[in-house]
């Protein structure tokens, strides 16, 4: 079974510096009918103008992805993380006992494009914890690269639950597959272009809840990027 998220359809925040698009409920959007999938609370795909950005807030007990898709956030945080998050980059932080942090459009000319993802945690009260990692075209290329996953497997970065996260790039015709184990369900979350899902067509933008299937086939339409959650 296949459940689609238009892209259309999500929620919004706008303020001078902020357009917000919001898959799951989030702040004062609530929607009941997306208040999450599994362990996957938040989506936000969020456009940030030029030097501008998040001010320093707070977090605890959530497990908190930053992807960045076009232009370049700098992040920092109380656990003492630091660092500016490029296109290819993914960056988590695990909020645990509770960290405060900010994130700013690191260009003073260009606006910075984005995905903020929140999975909840299988233990709260962990330490505050923060990973980066880059991840090539070429790794990402044709195929699902893990990029997210428990314990840091295949050199993703770490999650503290029963969560894995997958990147593909994929051009015209091109194809990937990932089977589901019994009782797993999964999340595909187009970030560029179009592709087909088990042959159902998504765009950039659009969300699909999985569940009840025994694997998923993406297909690109084009010039594709697409993330996909393996979820308990």
């Amino acid at each position: 079974m296949i459940k689609v998220r238009p892209a259309g359809e999500r929620g919004k925040t706008r303020t001078h510096w902020l357009d917000g698009n919001h898959t799951f409920s989030f702040n004062r959007y609530w929607d009941p009918s997306w208040t999450g999938f599994r362990d996957l609370l938040v989506i936000n795909e969020d456009f940030v103008a030029p030097a501008s950005g998040f001010p320093p807030h707070s977090h605890a007990d959530m497990e908190i992805i930053t992807y960045v898709i076009e232009g370049a956030l700098e992040h920092r945080d109380s656990s003492g993380g630091h660092g500016v998050i490029r296109p290819g980059d993914v960056q988590k932080m695990s909020a645990g006992t509770g960290v405060t942090h900010s994130e700013f459009n690191a260009s003073q000319e260009a606006p910075v494009h984005l995905l903020q993802i929140w999975i909840r945690p299988w233990q709260d009260g962990v330490k505050p914890y923060y990973e980066q990692k880059a991840f090539s075209e070429e790794e990402r290329r044709g195929r699902l690269r893990l990029v997210a996953a428990p314990e840091g497997a295949e050199g993703a970065v770490t999650l503290y639950q029963n969560v894995t996260l997958y990147d593909a790039l994929l051009g015209a015709g091109e194809e990937v597959s990932h089977e589901l184990a019994h009782g797993r369900h999964a999340w595909l979350q187009v970030v560029k272009g179009s592709v087909t899902l088990n042959g159902t067509r998504l765009d950039a933008g659009d969300g699909a809840a999985v569940s009840d299937e025994q694997s998923v086939t993406i297909k690109g339409e084009g010039e594709s990027e697409v993330l996909l959650f393996d979820l308990a």
